[in-house]
């Protein structure tokens, strides 16, 4: 039988996850797919959305150490994030939340002054506030247009990058996406590495609710960086901010989604924050 090593379980918004505390990259090797998919099956596994490794970022000895060796100055953390199917993503705005969360209940942060944490998507700071945490997800890209679809339905669509692809579609019904089973279609041109893809309808003035498929994950509870591309879609048809420019002051959405409630808010100087829960549910040890 393998070894035991230790694992945590958390959430933000009900989007959940493993987190695997390597702190000095002594437990795991490669994070292998096979460890990845059998940590985050819901039945035979411990579930998730994904697997987040918390590692120093000096101790990080994958295949883009290199890359990241040039964060290790100004982040000791790096978040090693891999969605449910064991394939790797750039960024998870409510992972990295829990986290950061993980982190200060260890003692091993201050969450009362902003967190770095590298990513594969650069650095990005956090802070802590009570039961709430906010992430800077740093600058949007809003990249043009393209068209979503769901059987015999179709809708155009924003092209918003947080530090991974986005398509957001507004759509009259929620039930409009239908069981997301399966990933909705899309321009495979415009999206060569996959997408994650938003439908989005109006609640109320800067209000919006949304469901998310995310690329190897399936339909989640939530997506935070899924969230901040909603925001920032919303902001822009409702013209709050120019095209191809940023606020001239706060603007700030309410985006409620299958698993809670988040705040986004686009700043003046063009940066995205993100701000809900995390929380740490459980933790022991697995031989998966």
């Amino acid at each position: 039988m393998p070894d035991a090593y230790p694992f945590l379980k958390g959430h933000g918004t009900e989007n959940d996850f493993v987190l695997l505390p390597d702190h000095d990259g002594t437990v795991h090797g490669a994070l292998a797919p096979e460890r990845v998919r059998a940590l985050c099956d819901r039945r035979a596994g411990i579930g998730g959305d994904g697997v987040m490794r918390v590692i120093r970022t000096a101790s990080y000895a994958g295949p883009d150490a290199g890359t990241l060796a040039d964060y290790s100055g100004s982040a000791e953390w790096f978040m090693d994030y891999r969605n449910s199917d064991g394939s790797l993503s750039e960024m998870c705005g409510n992972g990295i939340r829990v986290f950061v969360r993980h982190l200060v209940d260890a003692g091993l942060v201050d969450g009362t002054v902003p967190v770095p944490v590298a990513t594969r998507d650069g650095v990005k700071a956090l802070t802590v506030a009570g039961d709430l945490v906010t992430a800077d997800m740093g600058a949007p890209q809003v990249l043009g247009s393209s068209v979503v679809g769901v059987g015999l339905r179709s809708w155009p669509a924003r092209h918003v990058d947080m530090g991974n692809p986005h398509a957001v579609a507004f759509v009259d019904s929620l039930e409009d996406a239908g069981s997301l089973l399966d990933p909705p279609a899309y321009d495979g041109g415009t999206y060569p590495h996959g997408v994650n893809v938003e439908f989005v309808v109006r609640r109320g003035e800067r209000h919006v609710a949304m469901r998310v498929h995310e690329r190897g994950s399936g339909e989640t509870r939530s997506c935070g960086t899924g969230a901040c591309a909603v925001m920032v879609a919303a902001a822009l048809h409702d013209r709050l901010v120019p095209e191809g420019g940023a606020p001239t002051d706060d603007v700030a959405y309410r985006v409620d989604v299958p698993g809670g409630t988040l705040t986004v808010t686009w700043t003046a100087d063009g940066r995205v924050l993100l701000t809900g829960p995390a929380v740490i549910v459980a933790s022991g040890t697995t031989t998966l």
